[in-house]
């Protein structure tokens, strides 16, 4: 019976061993766990945070693409105006040149017709 004795002893010591030795494994497991846990919440923050910005960055893309828009149509319609501007100031200077060259043409024809003697009343004989 004292061989029982001893083989029980040798049991429990390596059952002892056998748990600390799991205890050590569950421990460096928990290390494990509790470094990604960190990481976990670190990166949850990271991303609130970039959530946050990116619907900032969004809405202020937002006002931006539509004050750009607001200019492209201003300038759109500035230079729609401006060249009817430029057709209608064509089309004037056409006409008064057309004008300029009958009134010249005519301004012409009256001295050209009407001399100085022509206005001269004969002198009659007395």
């Amino acid at each position: 019976m004292a061989n029982s004795g001893a083989t029980l002893q040798n049991y429990n010591t390596e059952l002892i061993k056998m748990l600390e030795t799991i205890k050590e494994n569950r421990d460096e497991v928990q290390v494990e766990i509790d470094a990604e846990e960190s990481e976990k919440r670190q990166i949850e923050e990271n991303m609130k945070m970039l959530s946050l910005r990116l619907q900032e960055l969004n809405e202020s893309l937002s006002k931006k693409y539509n004050t750009r828009n607001e200019f492209d149509k201003t300038i759109s319609e500035t230079e729609n105006a401006f060249m009817k501007i430029l057709e209608s100031s064509q089309t004037l200077l056409h006409v008064l040149k057309k004008e300029g060259a009958s009134l010249n043409k005519k301004k012409a024809q009256t001295l050209t017709g009407v001399k100085k003697g022509d206005f001269e009343t004969p002198q009659r004989d007395h």
